[in-house]
């Protein structure tokens, strides 16, 4: 009751269900998602006696509120408020920023009722809440024998023991050969990817990141008023070319969202061009824990020994949502300055508490040990969902082979009006997926990717029929 409840509300808000319209008869809902009709009942008495809904007696029920999204006329006037360049340059990110895909009809709104793919979430079902929570309490209970001064002092860079954790996992398990001191604990990975960005790019430069990419990475550059190149792929990742740029962002050991491996020929490319221009290269490790076949690719980091890589990694794929940590392994040259800059936004280190419980939860080896039941948990998701969709889809999708991350990439093998039909239709069945595109001087060329890991069996079995249904109408 409280799924249907909450997903009216929120369309309502948002805007998805239009003042006026008429709602589905209680009859007609509780068929839909098999729930009794006295259920939908109450939902509705809910929304009608907060004033979301009315019902007209022989005609139905429609919507009553009316949202700031659908309102015709809006009298109240606001003064303009003056922005900065940076700020403006925010306000139309913002406006131009593609919103997340929504159903437009009630019987797609509750989350019984849809396959979302775009969720690039962990299996939280598997969490080890009982021993991280053990770790946790300890440091609540803990924090009374702790001087008033024990947080007030603590690095902006963060917690020193969750550092010298992080630090000894990067060269047991990356092999990157770092010291504690160069690394700084971030709210997650996007925070340091803007603050990088910040600091070394100026209006006018010009930054490379990948085509296509995390749509952070490009919000991040155009946000500083820097200038994007936006850098090919072949198959094997980026393409290198003489770029002149003070910036690079990649995703060497799993290229973001395509799958694809760089070749080490071309990381070698990749840091000689960032030598002979002065330039950085920021590499986003963003999955790298999940691997389900041979060795765990090393990190372009490893091969740096001129302090031109930026490695990021985060603990978003690992741990509960509201962890929001992350970290960045920096160059000897620029950690003094980026300490000075996070301390500008954030004095204190964030989430300190959650820092303190990560670096007990690391060293005592209970974070590893998680990683192989998600790894192994992983692998067989992966295995099936890439084994249905070769054999379900492979007539309309090429799909990236790879053997690791969260997700399963495949680009079109249409043109852009049969794709922009399957994914309508993909929608009319109850799918969400998350899309890229890139386009030549010829065509444009449009991709998907399936994230699977919070995902149960059935449900991946189920998302791949219902794609399968959506070609299968087009035909």
């Amino acid at each position: 009751m409280k799924a249907l409840y909450h997903a009216i509300r929120e369309a309502i808000h948002e805007g998805n269900l239009l003042h006026g319209e008429k709602m589905p008869s209680t009859r007609e809902l509780a068929a839909t998602y098999q729930i009794s009709r006295g259920t939908v009942n109450q939902v509705y008495d809910m929304l009608t006696s907060q004033g979301y809904l009315h019902s007209q007696h022989g005609r139905g029920t429609f919507v009553a509120y009316q949202s700031e999204f659908n309102k015709e006329e809006n009298t109240t006037q606001y003064s303009t408020q003056h922005l900065s360049a940076w700020g403006n340059r925010i306000e139309q990110l913002v406006q131009t920023t593609p919103q997340r895909h929504t159903q437009s009809t009630v019987t797609r709104l509750t989350s019984e009722a849809l396959i979302d793919f775009s969720k690039y979430q962990p299996d939280l079902t598997k969490f080890p809440y009982d021993e991280w929570n053990n770790r946790l309490y300890a440091e609540v209970r803990h924090r009374e024998h702790y001087s008033n001064t024990t947080y007030a002092t603590v690095d902006s860079l963060g917690e020193p023991k969750l550092r010298e954790a992080i630090a000894a996992y990067l060269r047991r398990m990356r092999g990157i050969q770092v010291d504690s001191n160069q690394i700084a604990v971030t709210a997650g990975s996007m925070q340091a990817i803007a603050l990088l960005t910040q600091l070394i790019a100026d209006p006018g430069d010009h930054v490379v990141t990948e085509s296509p990419c995390y749509v952070g990475i490009s919000q991040a550059v155009l946000a500083t008023g820097a200038k994007l190149i936006e850098a090919n792929l072949d198959g094997q990742g980026i393409v290198p070319q003489d770029w002149d740029a003070r910036m690079l962002f990649v995703t060497p050991s799993r290229q973001f969202p395509t799958g694809e491996m760089l070749s080490l020929e071309r990381r070698r490319t990749l840091l000689d061009w960032a030598h002979r221009h002065d330039a950085l290269i920021v590499e986003d490790d963003y999955d790298s824990e999940f691997r389900y076949r041979g060795m765990h690719v090393e990190p372009l980091k490893t091969l740096d020994k001129d302090g031109r890589v930026i490695y990021i990694g985060s603990f978003t794929k690992t741990l509960p949502f509201e962890v929001r940590l992350g970290y960045v392994v920096l160059p000897p040259s620029l950690s003094d300055t980026f300490r000075k800059a996070q301390a500008l936004y954030e004095p204190r280190p964030v989430n300190l508490l959650e820092q303190r419980a990560l670096a007990a939860f690391m060293t005592s080896g209970q974070y590893e040990r998680h990683l192989r039941r998600m790894n192994r948990l992983y692998s067989r998701k992966f295995h099936l969902l890439l084994k249905l969709l070769k054999q379900e889809l492979s007539t309309w999708f090429d799909w990236v082979e790879n053997e690791a991350g969260l997700h399963v990439f495949g680009w079109w093998k249409g043109d852009s009006s049969s794709y922009y039909t399957f994914r309508t239709l993909a929608r009319t069945e109850g799918v969400i997926f998350s899309e890229v595109s890139t386009s030549t001087a010829l065509s444009k060329k449009h991709g998907i990717y399936l994230s699977f890991a919070h995902l149960s069996d059935p449900e991946l079995k189920e998302g791949v029929l219902r794609l399968r249904n959506a070609t299968r109408s087009h035909v």
